[in-house]
């Protein structure tokens, strides 16, 4: 039987200044003990209040619409935007046309396991309340980011630095799905293992983020923990699947129907968006110099001048007064 729902605590941006400390705190500590991330973590915490902030805007019309469409919409954008981090973000190398293949394997993957999970798994009818499908979709599309990005990572980086092992297989006449065989079961094993981690620990060392929400929101302990563990067999099935998805499209790329190592398809230099960025802000930096180069020159121009026209005026006035004294 559930409990009443409990009265919400009213939070206002005081409260998350407060928290946001605890985030200054931590980069306080990463500089003084020379650490190097606590750039990273103010900037990781500014997005994250940034990003959250604009999603409750959004979430809140969603929600009151209460629109198939819009809520369609909503997770196909959350899958773009996660394909995006994968791409943009979290590959250090990457390959031709990684970004479609990575899009394929997010959406292959988060859409049909959140629609029979919540229609059948959670009995929600329609699937699509807002309420109910976007929160999903969202966890399986962070989880499965996760899983992406170190089964996609540790393909590329065995094909990149140890080509030799798979050609090696392709010499003596293995085809190209025999000799990266290793390399995906390997991929795969990687990308699962945090999921089976989280499993492990969960309900005995962690409580997770949906079922303190659920018991916050003022559902009973027995159902919140249900859930938990509905929610969490999904994430888990959608992230195997993406990665093997994405497993064998970037193998497919980087081995070629003709038994080829395709090296020269994989790029390990940093993306072009950030190279962009990198351009304008050294521009920006350079300009800001070039200003105050411009404006301190001029300060000593000007300097120089009324050093030697007071020179001058001094001579001019010691000349009058010998003229004068003559006269």
């Amino acid at each position: 039987m559930d409990v009443p729902t409990a009265k919400s605590t009213h939070l206002t941006w005081s409260n998350v200044s407060l928290g946001f400390s605890f985030i200054l705190f931590n980069a306080l500590v990463s500089y003084s003990l020379n650490l190097g991330v606590g750039g990273s973590l103010v900037t990781a915490a500014t997005r994250c209040i940034i990003q959250l902030a604009i999603v409750a805007l959004l979430l809140q019309r969603v929600f009151e619409t209460n629109n198939p469409w819009a809520v369609a919409g909503i997770a196909c954008l959350l899958n773009v935007l996660g394909t995006f981090e994968t791409v943009v973000n979290k590959s250090k190398k990457r390959y031709t046309n990684m970004f479609p293949s990575v899009l394929a394997g997010m959406i292959g993957s988060t859409l049909p396991v959140s629609i029979i999970g919540v229609r059948f798994a959670m009995t929600v009818d329609p699937f699509w309340k807002p309420e109910q499908y976007i929160p999903i979709v969202g966890m399986l599309c962070g989880g499965t980011v996760s899983g992406i990005v170190v089964s996609v990572t540790y393909v590329l980086k065995e094909i990149y630095d140890n080509r030799d092992k798979v050609e090696m297989y392709l010499a003596f006449g293995a085809s190209r799905f025999e000799a990266c065989k290793p390399i995906a079961r390997d991929a795969l094993k990687l990308a699962l293992t945090p999921t089976i981690n989280q499993m492990s620990v969960i309900g005995i060392i962690a409580i997770p983020g949906m079922m303190t929400g659920a018991i916050l929101g003022g559902s009973s302990v027995n159902q919140a923990a249900k859930l938990q563990m509905v929610i969490m067999f999904m994430i888990s099935a959608s992230t195997a699947l993406a990665s093997m998805v994405t497993t064998v499209l970037t193998l497919m790329v980087v081995v070629d129907a003709d038994h080829r190592v395709r090296t020269d398809k994989v790029d390990v230099q940093q993306h072009p968006i950030w190279q962009a960025r990198n351009r304008m802000f050294t521009k920006i930096v350079a300009l800001f110099w070039d200003m105050v180069g411009s404006f301190s020159n001029r300060g000593k121009r000007e300097e120089t001048g009324n050093v030697n026209g007071g020179v001058e005026a001094d001579r001019l006035l010691e000349m009058g007064t010998y003229h004068g004294s003559r006269s």
